[in-house]
C-alpha cells in the first residue's frame, strides 16, 4: 500500500478531505473548493479547484475520474477521463468538468465532483524496431474484432 500525502491549500478549511466512501471503494471523491456557484452551460467546460495538492511515491499515479451519479443524472462527466496526476505534480489539483446535458449544471462548494483513484504503473525501456511481431490482429483495429 503506498502513502499519499494531502496539503490543504488556503481556502480549503471548512471542506472534508478525499476518502473512500466504503470498505470497497476504488476511489475516493474530490469535491469543489470554489467561493462562488460556478455554472456549466450546455456543451460547456470548466476547470473546477479541489482546494488540495497531493504527493505520491515514484511509480504511482492518481486517476481523476467521473462520478457515475453526476454523469447518469446531469450528464456530467470528466473532460480528460481519466485525467492522470503525476507522482511528482505539486500544484493544486484541479477538474475539468464538461456538461453533456441540455440543462445548466450549477457546481457548489463542498460539492463532490469526480473521483480519484490510486494507481501503480511503471515506466517502459523504449526500443525503436524496424518491425513488430506478427498477431491475429495485426493492425486491424476501431471495430475489427466485431462490434
Amino acid at each position: 500500500m503506498t502513502i499519499l500525502k494531502i496539503k490543504k491549500l488556503a481556502n480549503y478549511q471548512d471542506l472534508p478531505l478525499p476518502k473512500y466512501e466504503t470498505k470497497g471503494s476504488a476511489g475516493m471523491d474530490l469535491v469543489a473548493c470554489i467561493d462562488e456557484d460556478i455554472i456549466i452551460k450546455q456543451n460547456e467546460i470548466k476547470l473546477i479547484k479541489t482546494g488540495i495538492a497531493i504527493a505520491l511515491e515514484h511509480g504511482y499515479e492518481a486517476q481523476i475520474r467521473p462520478r457515475s451519479g453526476l454523469a447518469l443524472k446531469n450528464g456530467i462527466s470528466v473532460l480528460n477521463t481519466p485525467g492522470t496526476i503525476d507522482s511528482d505534480y505539486r500544484g493544486e489539483i484541479c477538474v475539468i468538468l464538461i456538461n453533456h446535458s441540455a440543462n445548466d449544471f450549477v457546481v457548489s462548494r463542498g460539492m463532490r465532483i469526480a473521483q480519484m483513484v490510486i494507481s501503480k504503473y511503471q515506466q517502459a525501456n523504449i526500443n525503436v524496431v524496424e518491425e513488430l511481431d506478427e498477431t491475429q490482429r495485426s493492425t486491424g483495429g476501431f471495430g475489427s474484432t466485431g462490434v
